[in-house]
């Protein structure tokens, strides 16, 4: 009997909440015709959900690119609002759209974090998102400007000779963009906080490498924080990961106080040793929430990357044969076990300016 009770407290609590959230997303779609004559045209579908169903759906297809020219011939074909993951949002398009976002940094437009980032993270988001970000700007210019990228070549290419020894088996099918996240992953781990193997270091990365699947799920996911659900996933993740890095930053506090690195030795030191405009250094748990969302930021963008050139190189044979040529030439005129270099890099002219018929 007390079972039934409780399961009929939580059906009308349940009943209650979803009324309510509906009733809400009434008021504010409807409630003041006034706001919304300048917002552009769509439809911001179901309360809450919106249209991250739809979404999701089509990216889980393969068709993400769907969800956008469907609403751009319905709609507009220079912005449309739609909503996502709980945020209304506003989806600008083509040439146009991208000029105006990437030309008005800091002005007309500012760094903002979904629901999810701010639960994901909280402590990195006491500041306001436009603080942060020119923190992270102030910081990152010397270790990612092109002159500092240069002696990076000769250990990315390490890294990616040990990685296809390792990890392409190509006397079976191969699937690129696990392998890439992989790459990039290895390459993130080593630049940021000189891991030498990722894979093979049970005392760090290790710990925290399955469930960085988990967090990167849950970044882009329903902002729903119950049991089981993918932002749950993450944030206990999140947890995880920041403990591992909380002690490799302990760490490395240690070994700068000895003279055993140095301030330039990585981005970890780099933020260790580097102090804001008031003299204040940051936090041992910043810096490990800076360094997660540093891995976060260039995972899931490189990997894409590096799979679309795959895809294309298989794809169209007569730009591949120029870029295997090419790649031939270059590694005639090295010794055995000698790594690119950045004047390399100069010479791999079809590798970037190949002609896609």
């Amino acid at each position: 009997m007390q079972g039934d009770m409780e399961l009929l407290f939580i059906s009308a609590l349940l009943l209650l909440t979803l009324f309510v959230s509906f009733f809400l997303h009434l008021v504010f779609l409807y409630g003041s015709t006034a706001a919304h004559h300048n917002l552009p045209p769509g439809k911001l579908g179901f309360p809450i959900v919106g249209e991250t169903l739809e979404f999701l759906s089509m990216g889980c297809r393969g068709t993400p690119e769907k969800f956008i020219e469907e609403r751009t011939a319905k709609y507009s074909t220079e912005v449309f609002k739609t909503s996502l993951l709980g945020e209304t949002t506003a989806v600008l398009c083509g040439a146009a759209g991208n000029k105006f976002l990437f030309s008005n940094g800091n002005k007309l437009v500012t760094s903002w974090w979904p629901r999810n980032v701010e639960k994901i993270f909280p402590t990195s988001l006491q500041t306001s998102t436009k603080e942060e970000s020119m923190k992270m700007r102030k910081l990152l210019p010397g270790f990612l400007k092109p002159e500092a990228l240069q002696k990076y070549v000769g250990v990315m290419d390490s890294i990616a000779k040990k990685h296809f020894e390792d990890g392409w088996d190509l006397k079976s099918e191969v699937v690129v963009f696990p392998l890439a996240k992989r790459y990039t992953f290895m390459v993130a781990c080593r630049l940021f906080m000189s891991i030498e193997d990722p894979n093979h270091d049970p005392n760090h990365v290790a710990k925290f490498a399955d469930p960085f699947h988990d967090l990167l799920a849950g970044v882009i996911s329903l902002p729903i924080n119950l049991p089981g659900t993918p932002l749950n996933k993450a944030i206990k993740a999140a947890e995880t990961i920041r403990k591992e890095l909380l002690a490799m930053v302990k760490q490395r506090k240690i070994d700068l106080a000895e003279n055993k690195v140095s301030s330039m030795h990585d981005i970890l030191s780099h933020m260790l040793t580097t102090t804001d405009e008031n003299g204040k250094y940051m936090t041992e748990l910043d810096v490990a929430d800076k360094i997660l969302g540093l891995l976060i930021g260039g995972h899931d963008t490189a990997s894409a990357a590096i799979t679309f050139i795959v895809k294309y190189l298989a794809e169209l044979p007569h730009v591949y044969n120029q870029v295997l040529k090419e790649q031939i030439e270059i590694a005639t005129g090295k010794k055995r076990g000698e790594l690119l270099r950045w004047d390399d890099l100069q010479k791999m002219k079809h590798s970037w300016n190949v002609q896609v018929k």
